[in-house]
Protein backbone atom coordinates (compact mmCIF):
# COMPACT_ATOMS: atom_id res chain seq x y z
CA UNK A 1 0.00 0.00 0.00
CA UNK A 2 1.57 3.16 -1.09
CA UNK A 3 1.55 6.73 -0.01
CA UNK A 4 1.52 9.40 -2.02
CA UNK A 5 3.82 12.28 -0.53
CA UNK A 6 2.42 15.63 -0.31
CA UNK A 7 4.28 18.96 -1.12
CA UNK A 8 6.86 20.60 1.54
CA UNK A 9 4.29 22.95 3.63
CA UNK A 10 5.00 26.52 4.49
CA UNK A 11 4.04 26.94 8.44
CA UNK A 12 4.13 29.88 10.37
CA UNK A 13 6.37 29.58 13.45
CA UNK A 14 6.49 26.42 14.99
CA UNK A 15 5.33 23.09 13.81
CA UNK A 16 3.60 21.97 17.12
CA UNK A 17 1.43 18.49 15.75
CA UNK A 18 1.99 15.95 18.53
CA UNK A 19 2.53 12.33 16.63
CA UNK A 20 2.27 9.89 19.17
CA UNK A 21 3.37 5.96 18.39
CA UNK A 22 2.64 3.65 21.10
CA UNK A 23 2.84 -0.14 21.17
CA UNK A 24 2.48 -3.27 23.18
CA UNK A 25 4.41 -5.60 22.35
CA UNK A 26 3.97 -9.31 23.78
CA UNK A 27 6.18 -13.01 24.01
CA UNK A 28 4.29 -15.80 24.78
CA UNK A 29 5.55 -19.00 26.31
CA UNK A 30 4.71 -22.38 27.76
CA UNK A 31 6.20 -23.11 31.16
CA UNK A 32 5.16 -26.23 32.58
CA UNK A 33 6.03 -26.36 35.93
CA UNK A 34 5.99 -23.30 39.02
CA UNK A 35 10.23 -22.85 38.96
CA UNK A 36 10.21 -23.04 34.98
CA UNK A 37 7.76 -20.32 35.25
CA UNK A 38 9.81 -18.52 37.83
CA UNK A 39 13.05 -19.27 35.65
CA UNK A 40 11.22 -17.46 32.38
CA UNK A 41 10.15 -14.67 34.26
CA UNK A 42 14.24 -13.98 35.66
CA UNK A 43 15.43 -14.74 31.96
CA UNK A 44 12.91 -12.37 30.23
CA UNK A 45 13.14 -9.67 32.98
CA UNK A 46 17.08 -9.64 32.49
CA UNK A 47 17.22 -10.14 28.95
CA UNK A 48 14.80 -6.74 29.03
CA UNK A 49 16.19 -4.87 31.90
CA UNK A 50 16.45 -1.19 31.90
CA UNK A 51 19.88 -0.91 30.33
CA UNK A 52 19.31 -3.57 27.38
CA UNK A 53 15.83 -0.91 27.41
CA UNK A 54 17.88 2.36 27.77
CA UNK A 55 20.13 1.58 24.28
CA UNK A 56 17.07 0.35 22.39
CA UNK A 57 15.65 3.91 23.24
CA UNK A 58 18.86 5.53 22.47
CA UNK A 59 18.82 4.23 18.89
CA UNK A 60 15.37 5.46 18.26
CA UNK A 61 16.54 8.98 19.06
CA UNK A 62 19.37 8.47 16.88
CA UNK A 63 17.03 7.35 13.73
CA UNK A 64 14.02 10.04 14.58
CA UNK A 65 16.66 12.87 14.47
CA UNK A 66 16.44 13.78 18.14
CA UNK A 67 19.00 14.83 20.73
CA UNK A 68 18.68 13.45 24.01
CA UNK A 69 18.05 15.80 27.01
CA UNK A 70 17.54 13.44 30.16
CA UNK A 71 17.39 9.41 30.67
CA UNK A 72 15.76 8.00 34.17
CA UNK A 73 15.43 4.06 34.48
CA UNK A 74 14.59 1.71 36.64
CA UNK A 75 14.69 -1.88 37.34
CA UNK A 76 12.01 -3.32 40.16
CA UNK A 77 11.39 -6.14 42.03
CA UNK A 78 10.29 -8.60 41.89
CA UNK A 79 10.44 -8.10 38.18
CA UNK A 80 9.95 -5.39 35.28
CA UNK A 81 11.54 -2.35 34.15
CA UNK A 82 11.07 1.59 32.92
CA UNK A 83 13.51 3.83 30.75
CA UNK A 84 12.09 7.38 30.32
CA UNK A 85 13.99 9.52 28.02
CA UNK A 86 12.98 13.43 27.02
CA UNK A 87 14.21 14.25 23.75
CA UNK A 88 14.28 17.43 21.69
CA UNK A 89 14.50 18.01 17.93
CA UNK A 90 17.42 19.91 17.23
CA UNK A 91 21.28 20.39 18.60
CA UNK A 92 19.70 24.46 19.50
CA UNK A 93 16.83 23.68 21.16
CA UNK A 94 18.86 20.91 23.53
CA UNK A 95 21.38 23.29 24.15
CA UNK A 96 19.41 26.14 25.32
CA UNK A 97 17.74 24.35 27.69
CA UNK A 98 20.99 22.83 29.01
CA UNK A 99 22.28 26.43 29.30
CA UNK A 100 19.33 27.22 30.60
CA UNK A 101 19.29 24.69 33.58
CA UNK A 102 22.89 24.85 33.96
CA UNK A 103 23.00 28.83 34.88
CA UNK A 104 20.33 27.97 37.58
CA UNK A 105 22.62 25.57 39.23
CA UNK A 106 25.52 27.58 39.49
CA UNK A 107 23.46 30.90 40.65
CA UNK A 108 20.60 29.70 42.46
CA UNK A 109 19.91 33.11 44.57
CA UNK A 110 21.82 36.54 43.44
CA UNK A 111 21.72 40.05 45.05
CA UNK A 112 19.42 42.53 44.21
CA UNK A 113 21.73 44.25 40.75
CA UNK A 114 22.37 47.98 41.21
CA UNK A 115 19.70 50.03 39.51
CA UNK A 116 22.37 50.96 36.90
CA UNK A 117 22.73 47.10 35.91
CA UNK A 118 19.06 46.54 36.31
CA UNK A 119 17.61 47.19 32.99
CA UNK A 120 20.30 44.69 31.46
CA UNK A 121 19.41 42.06 33.85
CA UNK A 122 15.92 42.55 32.68
CA UNK A 123 16.60 42.16 29.07
CA UNK A 124 19.16 39.17 29.19
CA UNK A 125 16.70 37.54 31.77
CA UNK A 126 13.94 38.00 29.02
CA UNK A 127 16.59 36.72 26.28
CA UNK A 128 17.42 33.49 28.47
CA UNK A 129 12.99 32.68 28.81
CA UNK A 130 12.67 33.22 25.03
CA UNK A 131 15.06 30.29 24.33
CA UNK A 132 13.92 28.22 27.00
CA UNK A 133 10.02 28.40 25.41
CA UNK A 134 11.82 27.66 22.25
CA UNK A 135 13.31 24.10 23.98
CA UNK A 136 10.00 23.33 25.52
CA UNK A 137 8.04 23.79 22.74
CA UNK A 138 9.84 20.95 20.34
CA UNK A 139 10.43 18.68 23.61
CA UNK A 140 9.42 15.32 23.19
CA UNK A 141 9.76 11.96 24.95
CA UNK A 142 10.18 7.93 24.62
CA UNK A 143 9.05 5.98 27.33
CA UNK A 144 9.00 1.70 27.58
CA UNK A 145 7.57 -0.32 30.61
CA UNK A 146 8.02 -3.85 30.85
CA UNK A 147 5.39 -6.78 32.42
CA UNK A 148 6.33 -9.48 32.77
CA UNK A 149 3.76 -12.30 34.63
CA UNK A 150 2.14 -15.80 34.52
CA UNK A 151 -0.83 -17.54 35.09
CA UNK A 152 -1.10 -19.01 38.33
CA UNK A 153 -1.77 -22.79 37.60
CA UNK A 154 -2.38 -23.41 33.35
CA UNK A 155 1.65 -22.90 32.64
CA UNK A 156 1.33 -19.77 30.75
CA UNK A 157 3.50 -17.13 30.79
CA UNK A 158 3.48 -13.62 28.75
CA UNK A 159 5.93 -10.42 28.92
CA UNK A 160 4.39 -7.28 27.63
CA UNK A 161 6.47 -4.23 26.66
CA UNK A 162 4.67 -1.29 26.41
CA UNK A 163 6.53 1.76 24.73
CA UNK A 164 5.49 5.22 23.58
CA UNK A 165 7.31 7.71 21.15
CA UNK A 166 6.22 10.82 21.19
CA UNK A 167 7.23 13.85 19.17
CA UNK A 168 6.45 17.34 18.24
CA UNK A 169 8.28 19.29 15.38
CA UNK A 170 9.54 17.72 12.15
CA UNK A 171 10.35 14.99 13.51
CA UNK A 172 8.52 11.81 13.30
CA UNK A 173 8.09 8.35 15.17
CA UNK A 174 7.13 6.46 12.49
CA UNK A 175 10.72 6.26 11.02
CA UNK A 176 11.66 4.51 14.05
CA UNK A 177 8.75 1.64 13.33
CA UNK A 178 10.36 -1.31 11.57
CA UNK A 179 13.45 -1.05 14.33
CA UNK A 180 11.23 -1.22 17.53
CA UNK A 181 9.38 -4.15 15.97
CA UNK A 182 12.57 -5.63 15.55
CA UNK A 183 14.14 -5.22 18.40
CA UNK A 184 11.38 -7.40 20.03
CA UNK A 185 11.18 -10.78 19.59
CA UNK A 186 7.24 -10.02 19.53
CA UNK A 187 4.18 -13.42 18.80
CA UNK A 188 1.94 -9.95 19.05
CA UNK A 189 2.15 -6.12 17.81
CA UNK A 190 -0.19 -3.89 19.10
CA UNK A 191 0.11 -0.32 17.69
CA UNK A 192 -1.27 2.57 18.01
CA UNK A 193 -0.17 5.96 16.08
CA UNK A 194 -2.21 9.71 16.55
CA UNK A 195 -1.03 12.89 15.30
CA UNK A 196 -3.12 15.88 17.93
CA UNK A 197 -3.34 19.37 17.92
CA UNK A 198 -2.85 21.49 14.75
CA UNK A 199 -0.21 24.20 13.39
CA UNK A 200 -0.65 26.64 10.78
CA UNK A 201 0.37 27.54 7.22
CA UNK A 202 1.78 31.28 6.51
CA UNK A 203 -1.90 32.11 5.79
CA UNK A 204 -3.03 30.89 8.88
CA UNK A 205 -5.03 28.33 8.08
CA UNK A 206 -5.08 25.58 10.48
CA UNK A 207 -3.31 22.23 9.91
CA UNK A 208 -4.42 19.12 11.67
CA UNK A 209 -2.18 16.17 9.78
CA UNK A 210 1.28 17.44 7.83
CA UNK A 211 2.39 13.85 6.08
CA UNK A 212 -0.28 11.27 4.10
CA UNK A 213 -1.37 8.17 6.05
CA UNK A 214 -4.04 5.79 5.53
CA UNK A 215 -2.90 2.74 7.86
CA UNK A 216 0.30 2.19 10.17
CA UNK A 217 1.27 -0.60 7.63
CA UNK A 218 2.42 2.01 5.40
CA UNK A 219 5.44 2.54 7.17
CA UNK A 220 6.35 -1.40 7.72
CA UNK A 221 8.31 -3.32 6.01
CA UNK A 222 6.91 -5.93 3.07
CA UNK A 223 9.62 -8.55 5.25
CA UNK A 224 7.68 -7.79 8.37
CA UNK A 225 4.23 -7.83 7.04
CA UNK A 226 5.06 -11.01 5.58
CA UNK A 227 5.48 -12.32 8.54
CA UNK A 228 2.49 -11.67 10.78
CA UNK A 229 -1.63 -11.64 10.21
CA UNK A 230 -2.33 -7.81 10.56
CA UNK A 231 -5.80 -6.11 11.39
CA UNK A 232 -6.21 -2.39 10.71
CA UNK A 233 -9.46 0.09 12.95
CA UNK A 234 -8.59 3.41 11.70
CA UNK A 235 -10.30 7.08 12.58
CA UNK A 236 -9.76 8.82 9.53
CA UNK A 237 -11.21 11.99 10.51
CA UNK A 238 -9.46 11.76 13.75
CA UNK A 239 -6.05 11.07 12.55
CA UNK A 240 -6.37 7.69 14.78
CA UNK A 241 -4.66 4.59 13.68
CA UNK A 242 -4.53 1.14 15.32
CA UNK A 243 -3.06 -2.09 13.86
CA UNK A 244 -2.66 -5.78 15.58
CA UNK A 245 0.24 -7.76 13.97
CA UNK A 246 -0.40 -11.66 15.27
CA UNK A 247 2.83 -14.07 14.10
CA UNK A 248 1.55 -16.67 11.51
CA UNK A 249 3.98 -19.45 12.21
CA UNK A 250 3.24 -21.19 14.64
CA UNK A 251 6.06 -24.13 15.93
CA UNK A 252 5.47 -25.52 19.48
CA UNK A 253 9.08 -25.77 20.34
CA UNK A 254 9.33 -22.11 20.15
CA UNK A 255 6.90 -21.40 22.78
CA UNK A 256 8.03 -24.16 25.41
CA UNK A 257 10.47 -22.86 28.37
CA UNK A 258 12.27 -25.64 30.41
CA UNK A 259 10.74 -28.01 28.16
CA UNK A 260 11.24 -29.46 24.65
CA UNK A 261 8.37 -30.66 22.23
CA UNK A 262 9.98 -34.02 22.02
CA UNK A 263 9.34 -34.82 25.90
CA UNK A 264 5.64 -34.37 25.63
CA UNK A 265 3.38 -36.74 24.67
CA UNK A 266 0.49 -36.12 22.09
CA UNK A 267 -2.24 -35.33 24.07
CA UNK A 268 -0.02 -32.94 26.06
CA UNK A 269 0.94 -31.23 22.80
CA UNK A 270 -2.87 -31.07 21.70
CA UNK A 271 -3.50 -29.40 25.20
CA UNK A 272 -0.56 -26.83 25.71
CA UNK A 273 -1.09 -26.00 22.07
CA UNK A 274 -4.76 -25.24 22.88
CA UNK A 275 -4.24 -22.98 25.97
CA UNK A 276 -1.16 -20.81 23.84
CA UNK A 277 -3.43 -20.23 21.05
CA UNK A 278 -6.26 -19.24 23.46
CA UNK A 279 -4.44 -17.14 25.37
CA UNK A 280 -2.56 -15.07 22.23
CA UNK A 281 -6.00 -14.91 20.58
CA UNK A 282 -7.42 -13.13 23.77
CA UNK A 283 -5.22 -11.17 23.75
CA UNK A 284 -5.18 -10.14 20.09
CA UNK A 285 -9.05 -9.60 20.05
CA UNK A 286 -9.06 -7.91 23.50
CA UNK A 287 -11.94 -10.44 24.64
CA UNK A 288 -12.14 -13.48 27.09
CA UNK A 289 -13.53 -17.07 25.01
CA UNK A 290 -15.08 -18.65 27.06
CA UNK A 291 -14.95 -22.65 26.38
CA UNK A 292 -16.87 -24.27 24.05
Amino acid sequence: MKVKKIKKLQLYGFNNLTKTLSFNMYDICYAKTPQHRQAYIDYIDEEYNAERLTGILTEVAKIIGANILNIAQQDYEPQGSSVTMLIAEDKEASEALAADVSDELEHPIEEEPKKSDKDKKTKDKKKKQTDAVVAHLDKSHITVHTYPESHPDKGISTFRADIDVSTCGRISPLTALNYLINSFSSDMVIIDYRVRGFTRDINGKKLFIDHKINSIQNYISKETRDLYQMVDVNVYQDNIFHTKMLLKEFDLDNYLFGTAKKELIPSEKKKIKQRLKKEMNEIFSGRNIPKV
